[in-house]
């Protein structure tokens, strides 16, 4: 092998189009010289001959570039030399890339410039109680955040009172749509099975008494009192409170809703409150809906399956149930409404500024809506036990 200060290696051909050499002008320093164009269609070198020009002679500590001949290059100089940076800090060699072009160098710097958990590599292991704390942070800004949207929304309500609350009526009027109307099918078809799952399974334990008749009082007692308010409920949060956190999380990513605050205007005056009062005034109709829907599914199983005459089955419901029991459901319905329209409108609002913030947004209101929709119901039932309603 040359001795120190000689060329190591050259490699070069009339056919191709780029120029490499190796040399060592100093102990402990390998300097690569290159020339000519360094494109991808240049059929380039690979890295494994100066990576073992690393391996091999005297111990390298230090590489280095010269690219004052270049007279081309793409990402496939970009490949090259990331690859033996690679290997270099693997060895735990210095590499200097200021003779490399200067728009190489700043892509380069970006490139390795990603942070480690980003990338899923490097990651250090955080002590328990440092998670925990950051947790607990994270934890106390969200619950302030929902104070303050909370509040927002109240003072937004008691503008409306006041008829002081700026939004567009049209727009009102498209939410009921989409929240109302449109909502139909999907509760139909849900609500309709819930009430034959409940007048199937009522009846296989009734059948045993010779008792099929109170299947109407079953599923008539369930869906007007929990059932009917608890799927249009949860129906609706993973419908409606999944797209107004869409639709307000692709505002915050375009900013709209700073353009909104810019002009003057409140955005939960003009954004949260058509949509929060569209759902509120929908939830307890669609609950109704559902009631009817739930007890005709108990209906066609008691007739196909039981033999049941459908005109006893419907007298039998009628006596069963009184205006208290649809009472209780639609007092539910509207409070479901209200918490899916807080869910939806608060994760829009609170969303960041990327398109992968927006999923996030969306998945996070249709979890709080649900957990939200539980909870209540369990107050809610407790309520009524203790009022005697």
């Amino acid at each position: 092998m040359p001795h120190i200060g000689s060329t190591l290696t050259t490699t070069a051909s009339p056919s191709r189009r780029w120029e490499l050499d190796i040399s060592c002008p100093a102990e402990g320093t390998l300097v690569l010289r290159l020339a000519g164009s360094w494109r991808l269609e240049d059929r380039l070198p690979g890295a494994l001959e100066v990576q073992r020009e690393l391996q091999i002679g005297q111990p390298v500590r230090r590489l280095s570039f010269e690219a004052g001949g270049v007279t081309a290059w793409d990402s496939g100089l970009l490949t090259f030399v990331r690859k033996l940076m690679d290997e270099a800090k693997r060895r735990g060699i210095e590499v200097d890339r200021s003779g490399l072009p200067e728009g190489a160098q700043h892509l380069l710097k970006l490139a390795t410039a990603v942070a480690a958990k980003e990338t899923g590599r490097g990651v250090q292991d955080v002590p328990w109680l440092e998670r925990v704390g950051a947790a607990v942070l994270a934890e106390e800004a969200g619950a302030a955040a929902m104070l303050s949207f909370t509040g927002q929304a109240c003072l937004a309500f008691w503008g409306l009172l006041r008829r002081r609350a700026r939004f567009q009526s049209s727009d009102l009027w498209l939410v009921i749509e989409e929240c109302g109307a449109r909502a139909l099918p999907i509760v139909t078809l849900i609500c309709f099975l819930v009430g034959l799952i409940l007048a199937f399974i009522g009846s296989v334990q009734l059948r045993r008494f010779g008792a099929q008749i109170y299947v109407a009082d079953l599923v008539g007692i369930i869906m007007a009192q929990e059932m009917g308010a608890m799927m249009t409920g949860i129906i609706l949060a993973g419908r409606t409170g999944a797209a107004f956190a869409a639709q307000l999380g692709t505002m915050q990513v375009n900013e709209e809703i700073d353009a909104l605050r810019t002009m003057g205007i409140a955005p939960v005056e003009f954004l949260v409150l058509p949509r929060m009062l569209a759902l509120i005034l929908m939830t307890p109709l669609l609950t109704i809906y559902a009631d009817v829907v739930g007890i005709l599914g108990g209906a066609f199983v008691s007739v196909t399956m039981l033999k049941l005459n459908l005109t006893a089955y419907l007298h039998e419901t009628l006596r069963a149930l009184t205006l208290t029991d649809f009472a209780k459901g639609l007092l539910k319905g509207g409070v479901f409404g209200v918490l899916v329209a807080w869910a939806g409108c608060f994760r829009g609002m609170q969303c960041g500024r990327s398109s992968a913030a927006v999923g996030l947004a969306t998945t996070a209101a249709v979890v709080l809506g649900i957990v939200a929709i539980i909870v209540a119901e369990a107050i809610l039932t407790v309520l009524y036990n203790v009022l005697g309603f």
